[in-house]
């Protein structure tokens, strides 16, 4: 009996070590994705800001969750004078481990940030300290396109009036604290195809609006469907929301054509004034009026794109109210 207790008292010593061991590894030496680029200078000209502009507001959607949105109306939409200021919240609620603030990207919340510290955050998901963030902003995607995308979006962000606010600052529930130190990746940028090539472009725009994030099935902190076949679920104050599959699947877009799935976004342009959502109302957080800002020829080789995928079967309930 006492070298069995022995045995024991050995066993669960060298298990406390190696949890040790490796909470102090994650903590201290995650994470790894290397020192934000020095030399990175990015050039301010009147294109690179315009281009950024579209990146930011209809395409990578840094408006979408550095806003605080008004969900009274549909889609979403930004509260006038918030944008890019930063105070959305995301939380245990929504199914968040933690409770994540977006933070103010004008100049007053990045002024004393160098371009490369921007960029890296961005592409790596690495702040200027060295720690991570969570990845509702999907800097695993982000991470996959060209360098002088990312530096547009960095020139636009450089131009805005700068905002004083004075948000909370995020935080994750333990353990998810010490798991979010391993995520940060290191980029592998790409360069933009070429928009005559609409299967590699429309694919090249997919990981840049990150389509995938929310239109691939995800349960207990991982992806566990097919990529762009839907499935994925949102808690939303009037119900469930679950994302449409996007394949060729007669489940998904297998019976749109190219025309009706441009008209579906471009009927939420400038035109459109949002209805407010009732109680048990459909809510969405797909941020239709700001991806109705998107080119025409952009929405077009998405669609081509998302036509050469596999057709998956998976239909899906979209919206389920509260009972």
């Amino acid at each position: 009996m006492k070298k069995f207790l022995k045995i024991t008292a050995y066993a669960a010593t060298f298990l406390l070590i190696v949890i040790i061991g490796a909470t102090g590894y994650i903590s201290f030496a995650l994470p790894n994705v290397g020192p934000a680029p020095e030399d990175l200078k990015v050039e301010i000209t009147p294109e690179k800001v315009e281009h950024g502009k579209y990146l930011a507001n209809h395409v990578m959607l840094c408006v979408d969750c550095h806003s605080v949105r008004d969900f009274s109306l549909f889609s979403g939409p930004p509260v006038p004078g918030t944008e890019l200021t930063g105070g959305e919240r995301f939380d245990q609620t929504m199914g968040f481990p933690g409770v994540f603030i977006s933070p103010n990207i004008t100049p007053f919340g990045i002024g004393d940030w160098t371009d490369g510290e921007v960029f890296r955050l961005i592409t790596t998901g690495v702040k200027k300290d060295g720690s991570p963030i969570f990845p509702v902003m999907p800097y695993h995607s982000y991470g996959l396109i060209d360098q002088e995308d990312i530096e547009a979006v960095i020139a636009y962000l450089r131009t805005l009036e700068p905002v004083e606010t004075g948000h909370p600052k995020s935080k994750a529930d333990f353990p998810f604290n010490l798991i979010l130190r391993t995520m940060p990746a290191k980029a592998k940028l790409t360069k933009k195809p070429d928009p005559s090539d609409q299967v590699a472009y429309g694919g090249y725009l997919v990981n840049a609006t990150a389509c995938a994030d929310c239109h691939t099935k995800f349960e207990n902190g991982s992806y566990t469907g097919e990529r762009l076949a839907g499935g994925r679920s949102f808690e939303m104050p009037s119900g469930t929301l679950t994302t449409a599959n996007l394949t060729p699947h007669p489940s998904g877009l297998g019976n749109w054509t190219k025309e009706m799935f441009v008209q579906k976004f471009k009927m939420y342009d400038e035109h459109y004034k949002p209805e407010t959502v009732g109680p048990n109302d459909f809510q969405t957080i797909m941020p239709w009026i700001m991806y109705a800002g998107m080119k025409e020829t952009d929405l077009e080789a998405i669609f081509v794109y998302l036509q050469s995928l596999p057709p998956v079967e998976n239909y899906v309930e979209k919206f389920k109210p509260r009972s």
